[in-house]
């Protein structure tokens, strides 16, 4: 593509999003002007308009047939994603959903893996946990994310390996597996302090110290919840779940007092 889209995107603002995508097609050529159409299908689905993005997308199969490799993919992967993403409500996580989703996603693997576009190959493959949920099958599915990831030389792909770190330790804390769910969440961790997004490593922080309290080391738990509460206070970003980690680390530690002032914390950061 000659357009960026990851400085189009915000997908904390889906809305805004749409905007820029929308001011970005008068000058788009070629397949860039059907990829930046799937981005407003995915912008709509981040808003849980799932119908609206899939009719915007069948409206543009014909298009799809015709393109080059990257626009195929991201066709199919946003038509997956209006069938199965992390948007959807339980109510919708059907079958008959899932089983759309699966179709879509496949072909998107295939088409990236043909294309060599191992990014969105990784994309495909880590969209495929949302289809099949069980733990084992989320285990699988990061386990392969993070072969490409590891396989691949292109920044596209490089770039999620710390997203891909933590999907692989969460499956593995999901399994009770809490030494190999720690090693793969100080490994997220690492690389998230070496960029510049602090909202994600503060994220990657909290994961840790919740696999350290699950390996009943509660006091560096306790310690790196109590850095994470002050690190969020100056950014502005008080945070929930490090209340809620801090009132359960508290209890534990028969701390009443703290317990209940961290429960008081939570209550009004709206949990």
């Amino acid at each position: 593509m000659s357009i960026d889209l990851n400085t189009l995107w915000d997908f904390a603002k889906p809305e805004l999003s749409e905007q820029r995508f929308r001011a970005a097609l008068p000058a788009a050529q070629g397949d860039d002007v059907l990829v930046l159409q799937t981005q407003i299908a995915r912008s709509l689905g981040l808003r849980r308009q799932f119908t609206q993005a899939r009719t915007l997308l069948q409206s543009l199969e014909p298009q799809a047939k015709t393109a080059g490799f990257e626009a195929r993919v991201r066709w199919a992967l946003e038509m997956g994603r209006s069938y199965a993403s992390a948007a959807h409500p339980a109510e919708l996580a059907t079958a008959e959903w899932k089983a759309q989703a699966r179709q879509y996603y496949e072909q998107a693997l295939a088409t990236a893996r043909q294309g060599q576009l191992d990014g969105l190959a990784i994309d495909a493959i880590h969209m495929l946990a949302f289809v099949d949920t069980a733990p084992a099958d989320q285990l699988k599915w990061a386990q392969q994310a993070l072969d490409v990831v590891q396989a691949s030389q292109q920044p596209a792909a490089r770039r999620w390996e710390a997203s891909i770190r933590n999907n692989l330790g969460y499956a593995l804390h999901q399994l009770g597996r809490y030494p190999e769910a720690l090693a793969q969440f100080e490994q997220a961790l690492q690389i998230r302090r070496q960029g510049s997004n602090a909202e994600a490593a503060r994220s990657a922080q909290w994961m840790v110290a919740w696999t350290l309290r699950a390996l009943k080391r509660d006091s560096e738990a306790l310690a790196m919840q109590l850095r994470l509460e002050a690190e969020c206070e100056a950014a502005g970003q008080p945070d929930r779940y490090v209340f809620e980690e801090l009132e359960t680390l508290y209890t534990a530690l028969g701390n009443v007092e703290r317990a209940s002032h961290y429960t008081a914390k939570k209550k009004s950061a709206g949990a």
